[in-house]
C-alpha cells in the first residue's frame, strides 16, 4: 500500500484546522482496517450525509427563492449526488490519507461510493470539531460551483425527457438510442450510444453507463435539431418551440 499523507495536508486541503484531530483521524480509517465497525468511519459518514443535506437545502432555498420544491430537489440531487461527493473526495485528495484494508488494492482504483463516503465522513468531522457554521463554509466550497450549474441547467439535466417532450410538441417521431459499441470490464463498463429519429442519425457519445451516454447523446440531438443551444463554455439553454 502506498504512502499515506499527514493530516497537516489535508487539513490545508479542506481549508480547515481542526481542535481535536480525533474526528479527522477517525473519518478516514475504511472499515476494512478498523479494530471494528464502530472505529470506521461509517457513523461520521451517517452524521455528514445528514449535515450536507440540511446545509444544501437551506442554501437552496435561500438562494432560489422563486422556485418550487420539485426544482430545489431536482438540483439537489444532483449536486450532491454520490458521484458529485466521489469527484470532490477527488480533488480534495482525500484518498490519500484513507486507512485501508490490505485487500482494498491502490488508492488510485477506489471505488465511487468509498470516496463519497470520505467526503461525507470528513464533513462530520468538521461539523463535530467546529459546529455547523465551519461544516457549512467547508460544504459551500467544495459544492457551490456544481450547484450553479446543476440550478443553471435545471430541468435540462433530464436532456432524454426534454428531448421526448420537443419531439412530441413538434409532432417528429419517436428517438431510438441505439448502442454502437461497449468497452471495459462488466463492473466498469463503458458504452457509445447515438440516436436515430426517422433514419437520421445524431452524434454518438461516450458515457459511463447506458443511462449516462444516452443522456449525452439526447443533449447531442437537442444541439442538431436547433432545440437547445450550447455556448463555447458549455452552458446549456433550452430555445423557445418555433
Amino acid at each position: 500500500m502506498d504512502e499515506v499523507v499527514s493530516l497537516d495536508i489535508i487539513e490545508q486541503r479542506i481549508d480547515y484546522r481542526f481542535q481535536d484531530r480525533s474526528a479527522l483521524t477517525q473519518a478516514l480509517v475504511h472499515a476494512s482496517i478498523a479494530s471494528t465497525r464502530v472505529a470506521s468511519n461509517e457513523r461520521l459518514e451517517f452524521l455528514g450525509d445528514a449535515i450536507l443535506g440540511a446545509v444544501v437545502c437551506e442554501h437552496l432555498y435561500r438562494r432560489f427563492p422563486d422556485e418550487l420544491e420539485g426544482e430545489l430537489t431536482k438540483i439537489k440531487s444532483n449536486a450532491v449526488s454520490r458521484r458529485v461527493c466521489a469527484e470532490v473526495a477527488v480533488e480534495l485528495g482525500l484518498a490519500d490519507a484513507v486507512q485501508l484494508g490490505k485487500g482494498m488494492g491502490d488508492r488510485a482504483g477506489l471505488p465511487q461510493s468509498l470516496l463519497a463516503a470520505l467526503f461525507e465522513s470528513v464533513v462530520g468531522a468538521v461539523y463535530l470539531d467546529g459546529g455547523i457554521e465551519p461544516a457549512r463554509a467547508f460544504i459551500l466550497r467544495s459544492l457551490s460551483s456544481r450547484i450553479e450549474d446543476s440550478a443553471r441547467l435545471g430541468h435540462q439535466q433530464n436532456f432524454k425527457s426534454v428531448l421526448q417532450q420537443s419531439l412530441q410538441q413538434r409532432d417528429m417521431g419517436t428517438p431510438q438510442y441505439v448502442i454502437l459499441d461497449e468497452k471495459g470490464p462488466d463492473h466498469a463498463k463503458c458504452f457509445e450510444v447515438c440516436i436515430d429519429l426517422g433514419g437520421r442519425r445524431f452524434p454518438s457519445c461516450w458515457g459511463m453507463s447506458k443511462k449516462a451516454a444516452e443522456q449525452l447523446a439526447a443533449l447531442e440531438a437537442l444541439v442538431e435539431l436547433g432545440f437547445v443551444e450550447r455556448s463555447e463554455s458549455g452552458e446549456v439553454r433550452l430555445l423557445p418551440a418555433a
